[in-house]
């Protein structure tokens, strides 16, 4: 019975047991971290290829502020010269990424058009928001081959506009 307790008494004040059992508890614990951010980035990564978001089921048109930069080309469909320019200017300072000015496919454009290129119609309507168009006049002409958000058309209307009326 002697040696019996001996033995526990030894198992139990052992350093390299005790040094052994905390190593594995941070081995254990730092494979638990790495495996939650491994899932955490497996997740970002699969929201980005699939293009799930959990969008709002109203209608958030009025009060959507981007969340990322909006790419937009402004093209003069009046042909007024350095209209497009204008526009360009002040969609810049109201933080919208103008890639490209330029002429539309023709001049005789009444009334000002914004259109929505990805599909994603909130942006089109911010975009047209901030103008001062009306919301009847924001289309959606998805295109894969653009690689931008939104196209501006100005039209004969270019003077009612707020660009030019602040």
């Amino acid at each position: 019975m002697a040696k019996k307790n001996i033995k526990n008494s030894a198992r139990k004040n052992n350093p390299k047991r005790e040094e052994a059992g905390i190593k594995n508890l941070l081995l254990n614990i730092i494979i638990f971290i790495l495996s939650a951010v491994v899932i955490y980035l497996m997740f970002i990564f699969f929201t980005k290829i699939t293009g799930t978001t959990a969008e709002p089921k109203n209608d958030m048109a009025q009060s959507f502020v981007p969340t990322k930069m909006i790419q937009a080309e402004v093209l003069n469909g009046c042909g007024v010269s350095g209209l497009a320019d204008i526009f360009k200017e002040y969609l810049r300072k109201k933080n919208i990424d103008v890639v490209q000015t330029g002429n539309y496919a023709n001049f005789d454009v009444e009334k000002t058009i914004i259109i929505d290129r990805i599909g994603n119609i909130k942006k089109a309507e911010y975009v047209a928001r901030l103008l001062g168009v009306p919301k009847s006049r924001v289309i959606s002409r998805i295109n894969e081959n653009y690689f931008l958000d939104v196209s501006i058309v100005l039209g004969r209307d270019y003077l009612t506009l707020k660009p030019l009326n602040n």
